[in-house]
Formats: C-alpha cells, sequence, structure tokens
C-alpha cells in the first residue's frame, strides 16, 4: 500500500468480493467490508446471492441472475481493475461460470490473486451448493484458485467424486494436497469449528513456501458468525498488498482471531465477528507454525533462553579471525564455516578441519566471556561442548532445520544449547516461535551481495515490526555495512547487529565506532512500528 505525499490520496489496493448479502449484517459481504477497512484496502462488494438470514438461521438463499453478476463485474473492470477477488456464497454453477471467465479475462491484463471461500452451507445446516455448483467449484475455480479456504467438511465435499480423491479416513493435510492436485496453488484447511484441539485453533494451510499447522490459542465466544469470511477476505486483503500465501494467511489468522475477540451481541443468535485496523501489532495475535504435521508443538523446543545481550554481533570464518574480534572486545562471534561443494575435500579432512576450527574458538570465547555461534556444524559443536553449554550457542537456517525432520530437531533441543534462527518473512516468524529461540535473526535488513536469496530487503518498518512482534531477542542482518546503519537498526530495538565485513583489518580500531554506534541509536527515540509489515518476497518471482 503505497502512501503518497501533499495532499495526494494514499493508494488503496482494491479487492473484489463476489459474494452474497447477509440480511443480519454478520456474514457475507457485510463481513467482507469489516475486513477491508481493517487492512486499509478497497474493497468492492459484488451480490453472487441474496440470503434471508437472522442470526439463528438461513431462510431463503437466492442467487442473482447471472447476467446481473456479469454486469456488475463489466462495470467494475476497467474502473476497479482488483488485485485479488475474494468468493463467498455465488449461488449457482452458472454463476460460477460467469466469475471464472472475468478472472481469465482481468489476468490476461494484469495478475490477479484469487481468493476461493467455498460457501457450501451454514453452520445452521442450510445446504447453499447442489452436485452442479460442486462441480463447477472443482472445474471452474479450483485450477484458477491462488488460495482456497475451505472448512475440513467443505474440503472433503469439494473431493467427493472428484479425482484424485483420498479415502474417508486421510489426514487434513492429505485433503489438501489432493485439492492442490486439482489445481490450487495453495490451501488453508481452516479448524476453528474443529475439536481437533481443545486448546488450540488449528488451520493446515499446504503452499509453494510452507506446510504446517497455524496456531494460536482457542478463543471462547458464543460470536463467530462471519468467522469464515473474515479469514478468506483477510488472505485476500494480503495478497492485494502483495504477500504470497503463506505470509498472507499468517496475517488472516491474526485478524481473524482479533475479529472473535471483537465479537459482539447482535439478535439472539451467534453474534458477528468484528475485524477492526491494529490486530497487525498485537503480539499475542501472531500464530505458531509447525515444522510438520505433528501437533506437539513442544517436541524440538530448545531449553530456556539465554538473557545475554548481543550487541555488536561479528559474523566471521575462521579460528584466527574469531581470535582477532574477540582481543578486539566483541563478545558475540558467529563462526561461519560453509561445508564445500562436491567432493574436493575427503569428509574425514574436512571434520579435521572444523574441530580444529572450533574447538580453540570455543576456549578463546569461554576464556573472555563470550559466546561462540557455530553455524550450521551443530552436532561437532555439542560434542566438543562434552557437556558444558558455557560460551557456546548454534545458529541453523529454516532449510536445515526442516530437513532435520521432528527426530533431528528433538535431538538439536538435546544438546541444552541455545539456537538463534534466520527468518525472512512472516511463515518463517512464526515457524521459529514453535522452536523458543534464543534469538531470530531479521534480514537482510539492506540489499546484501554476501549470498544469493530471494528476499527483499526488510527495511527499517520490517525489523521494527519483528522487535515489537517476534516473543525472542531480534538479531538485524543484512547490507549493514556501516556504523550509521548499525546505529538506525539499534533503534529498531535490536537485540544485537550482526557486521560481517565492516570490521575491516583492524577491528581493534574499528570496533569502537561500531559500538558507540550501537550505543547512540539504543539511547535514541525508538523507531515507529508500522501497522503492518511489508512483503520481503516478490510475488511473480515466487509464483
Amino acid at each position: 500500500m503505497a502512501a503518497q505525499s501533499g495532499s495526494e490520496e494514499q493508494i488503496r489496493p482494491i479487492v473484489w468480493s463476489v459474494a452474497g448479502t447477509d440480511s443480519g449484517g454478520g456474514a457475507g459481504l457485510a463481513a467482507d467490508q469489516r475486513v477491508a477497512e481493517a487492512f486499509g484496502v478497497h474493497l468492492c462488494p459484488v451480490v453472487a446471492a441474496i440470503t434471508a438470514q437472522n442470526s439463528r438461521a438461513v431462510t431463503r438463499v437466492a442467487p442473482v441472475a447471472p447476467e446481473l453478476l456479469d454486469a456488475q463485474l463489466a462495470a467494475l473492470a476497467d474502473d476497479l481493475p482488483p488485485a485479488a477477488i475474494k468468493t463467498g456464497l455465488l449461488g449457482s454453477a452458472e454463476n460460477v461460470a460467469v466469475l471464472a471467465r472475468w478472472v481469465d479475462r482481468l489476468r490476461a491484463r494484469a495478475p490477479v490473486a484469487l481468493v476461493v471461500d467455498p460457501v457450501l452451507g451454514a453452520s445452521s445446516g442450510a445446504a447453499f451448493a447442489d452436485n452442479a455448483v460442486l462441480r463447477a467449484y472443482r472445474e471452474l475455480l479450483l485450477p484458477r484458485a491462488t488460495l482456497l479456504t475451505p472448512n475440513e467438511a467443505e474440503a472433503r465435499r469439494l473431493l467427493g467424486g472428484g479425482a484424485p480423491h483420498p479415502p474417508p479416513d486421510a489426514g487434513i493435510s492429505s485433503v489438501a494436497q489432493a485439492l492442490c492436485a486439482l489445481g490450487a496453488q495453495a490451501v488453508a484447511v481452516t479448524g476453528g469449528d474443529s475439536p481437533t484441539d481443545k486448546h488450540l485453533a488449528l488451520d493446515w494451510i499446504d503452499s509453494p513456501h510452507a506446510q504446517g499447522w497455524l496456531a494460536l490459542p482457542r478463543i471462547d465466544t458464543p460470536h463467530t458468525h462471519g468467522t469464515g469470511c473474515a479469514f478468506a477476505s483477510s488472505a485476500a486483503a494480503a495478497l492485494a498488498l502483495g504477500f504470497v500465501a503463506a505470509d498472507a494467511l499468517v496475517l488472516a489468522k491474526m485478524a481473524t482471531a482479533q475479529a472473535l475477540r471483537h465479537g459482539y451481541v447482535a439478535g439472539q443468535g451467534a453474534g458477528p465477528v468484528a475485524a477492526r485496523a491494529g490486530f497487525g501489532t498485537e503480539p499475542s495475535l501472531l500464530p505458531r507454525l509447525s515444522w510438520g504435521e505433528h501437533l506437539d508443538f513442544g517436541a524440538g523446543a530448545m531449553p530456556p533462553r539465554s538473557d545475554t545481550a548481543i550487541g555488536v554481533y561479528a559474523i566471521v570464518d575462521s579460528a584466527e579471525r574469531v581470535q582477532q574480534v574477540l582481543r578486539a572486545g566483541v563478545r558475540t562471534v558467529q563462526l561461519r564455516i560453509k561445508t564445500p561443494d562436491g567432493p574436493t575435500v575427503p569428509d574425514t579432512a574436512w571434520q579435521a578441519a572444523l574441530r580444529e576450527a572450533i574447538a580453540p574458538s570455543l576456549a578463546a570465547c569461554r576464556a573472555v566471556g563470550a559466546v561462540l555461534v557455530v553455524n550450521d556444524h551443530w552436532r561437532l559443536a555439542a560434542e566438543l561442548a562434552a557437556g558444558d553449554a558455557r560460551g557456546l550457542a548454534l545458529h541453523l537456517g529454516q532449510e536445515d532445520l526442516v530437513a532435520l525432520g521432528n527426530a533431528g530437531r528433538a535431538e538439536l533441543a538435546r544438546t541444552g544449547l541455545p539456537l538463534g534462527i534466520s527468518s525472512h518473512s512472516l511463515w518463517e516468524l512464526c515457524r521459529a516461535q514453535a522452536l523458543n529461540p534464543w534469538y531470530v535473526a531479521c534480514g537482510p535488513v539492506w540489499p546484501t551481495l554476501t549470498k544469493a536469496m530471494p528476499w527483499r530487503p526488510q527495511g527499517l518498518d520490517n525489523l521494527s515490526w519483528w522487535v515489537h512482534m517476534a516473543g525472542a531477542p531480534v538479531v538485524a542482518i543484512g547490507g549493514i555495512l556501516t556504523p550509521d546503519q548499525l546505529e538506525l537498526a539499534a533503534r529498531s530495538g535490536a537485540n544485537g547487529v550482526c557486521v560481517v565485513r565492516g570490521l575491516g583489518d583492524d577491528p581493534s580500531r574499528t570496533l569502537p565506532i561500531w559500538q558507540a554506534a550501537l550505543q547512540a541509536g539504543r539511547a535514541a527515540p525508538r523507531l515507529a512500528v508500522p501497522a503492518l509489515p511489508h512483503s520481503s518476497l516478490d510475488v511473480a518471482q515466487s509464483a
């Protein structure tokens, strides 16, 4: 969302909601409008069906004529083209076909995200979709869907009679995979209405970037009308703001939880949920994301975090450089020795070289009360520590942590060593939280040439948001080349700031300048926390 200077108005991304009316004001287009205001996007409410309902029941449903739906979309296409379209109650197979044709026309001009919320029935039991509508969903909408957001019953009903069709007792992950096989790019099977866990509200997500359970504590409230609409329209708003599906689902989970917290009485039945602005800066709303299908978020969680202040965090590639930065006064130093590509070095020789680097580095850090952070080679580091965690910590990237699997992450936790985890996006931050890390690295803050990566710079705004929301110390990393940049990073509240090349050939001369910048940043007024972070992945490049 771009803000214009002077008297120019703010440009709001446009979302079309093609859905049903709710005469009781709880769900459908009414819920979608509340979400749009919370996200700061402009909603075009396109009526596909009309319902007669109140807070207790739906008494009648009537789809609008396909010609009328087509006329609404045609009126919007040139003047208010969408960045995202969200579907709700469509009412008829003919209306599904009309929408599918318009998605194709619009995508011929520009990218358009499509969020399909398959409203197949009401919680009161009223059915909204016959077999023709289900077939139209499978054949026309799923192959075009950027994101599909059914609850479990809707997900299984969409697969009924379709191929591939998992067995009735298949788990949610298999159901989501089958829906992706029908064409959906990403699927979130929502579980707020499911008794899978008495304490957690769990949504299974399957996207090109992340799979797992998004989890938040269940909210005990009778006012849940419109929850599914709010989740889907939140995801559509986030996609319109430029987030990829996995990150959009994190924001949708947050916005929906906040909407449930603010549900209210309206009528004699379940009251409506009420999305509001401000959900993006409530740390308690940031969900955790599991590392796999198991619901035990404690498996693989690290021991209690160290409270050691990180400060100027040097990243070096040799034992000699560790000694050099320690003599200069650095007290947190990461030893990053990358495994060579290809069979150029025999494994036994490579392991011996690693031992010769890690062992003296650890001894040197312990001698001066510093912390050595070993990147990647955690098993060897734990072996050399010999059960003594003093002065030693680990750092792993998320791809490495995924590759370990549940058993490997549990083994990592048993080392008893504090763990730092890289994060570049919202879903990675949520996944890092599940392991109770010592710190979470946020980066790249500025463009970096240290290594190739697909991520956009986080900037100071996302760094400040990370610090506010992460629930763990945050380390700023990436593109920090000058003391002025370090000072700005410190103003975000970051516990540590990584310096890779900036210490130069003689750290004893440069480190005092960097430390002075750190202190100046910590003493200066804190940077503002944005209402929402910005996307750190380019949707087109990551598709």
